[in-house]
């Protein structure tokens, strides 16, 4: 990771490096103004080239150009309009501090530094960038699967009951979760609406679609967060691949779906638990290594969701499934309100 000091006092700058140094982040570059600090960053130039910096140390208070104006700059260049940013300021100056956030500042330490607090900042900073420059690679990755598929071949990837992504995507998507010789965890979630088959035999095709139409536009209506793709397996559950979901919010989430479905209130004769529809969500979590095979992880929502169903249905069943953790499963089964 390679972190860009900018200050003019050159004391500081020593200091504020030497504290960097003992928590062992080798790579600093070091600034004594906002000038040399542009063209260390190369502002201005219209490249795609990749930031030459992963993090930002910007003093407040510098001739010239301050820290504010400085920031705001950075900040116009494409490049650097996610780097974490954080301003150095005394306690004098702290009403400073809100125009510096205006201008795109990501966090703060005052000055006298203390290396406790600057070293937890940066860490904090280089975490953050870290977990979105993953995202950003992932969304690029499904991207650039979609594109290669041709724009004559799009239409096979949506399901045209639902108009959600269809298994294959989320399948593909998947498969490019964690990083090479790392151990990311991920939630699947499969998500079964109750006795649709066997309301599908009594109203027919057509009234069965209707209710996968509604259910598919509820769960599109469910805040999420980002990176989370779902798809929906032709007559089967729909699946959302969650990944940096742990296996707390996972349930968390899976228990908003299945709340989202029984609040439609569609009513529906063949049901056993309710006079209306609901659904049944089936959330596994696990921490993966990059080369191993995420099939089972599916394969146990799809398969445990299906055994929901089955046992009434209306409930959520969450499994964390990790290497080191024996599978344990928490069965909740939801009393439903009749109205």
């Amino acid at each position: 990771m390679r972190i860009l000091l900018v200050d003019d006092s050159e004391d500081a700058r020593d200091i504020t490096e030497a504290m960097l140094v003992s928590a062992h982040f080798r790579d600093i570059v070091t600034a004594p103004s906002a000038w040399e600090a542009f063209k260390i960053l190369d502002l201005g130039q219209t490249t795609s080239q990749a930031p030459g910096v992963d993090v930002i140390l910007l003093d407040i208070v510098m001739p010239e150009i301050d820290g504010i104006e400085a920031c705001a700059r950075i900040r116009k260049d494409a490049r650097y309009c996610d780097i974490p940013i954080i301003m150095v300021t005394s306690l004098e100056d702290m009403e400073s501090l809100s125009n510096a956030f205006v201008a795109g500042a990501t966090d703060y330490v005052t000055k006298p530094v203390n290396r406790t607090e600057l070293i937890a900042r940066v860490r904090a900073a280089l975490k953050l960038k870290g977990e979105l420059d993953r995202r950003q690679a992932r969304e690029r990755e499904l991207v650039s699967f979609l594109s290669s598929w041709g724009q004559r071949r799009a239409k096979i990837l949506v399901d045209d009951v639902t108009g959600l992504f269809v298994d294959e995507v989320a399948e593909a998507y998947l498969s490019t979760i964690g990083s090479p010789g790392g151990h990311d965890e991920v939630s699947v979630l499969a998500l079964s609406v109750d006795r649709i088959d066997s309301y599908r035999s009594t109203h027919g095709e057509f009234a069965a679609r209707c209710v996968l139409e509604q259910v598919a536009q509820a769960i599109r209506d469910v805040p999420a967060t980002v990176g989370i793709v779902a798809a929906a397996y032709r007559n089967g559950p729909i699946v959302l691949i969650a990944p940096g979901l742990d296996s707390t919010a996972a349930a968390g989430l899976a228990d908003q779906l299945r709340n989202t479905v029984a609040q439609l209130r569609i009513a529906n004769s063949e049901s056993i638990v309710a006079d209306h529809f609901t659904a049944s969500v089936a959330a596994v979590t696990g921490r993966l290594d990059g080369a191993i095979d995420r099939t089972p992880l599916l394969a146990q929502a799809i398969a445990t969701v299906t055994s929901a169903g089955r046992s009434g249905g209306n409930r959520v069943v969450a499994v964390t499934d990790a290497p080191s953790i024996q599978p344990v499963a928490h069965d909740k089964k939801v009393q439903t309100v009749h109205c």
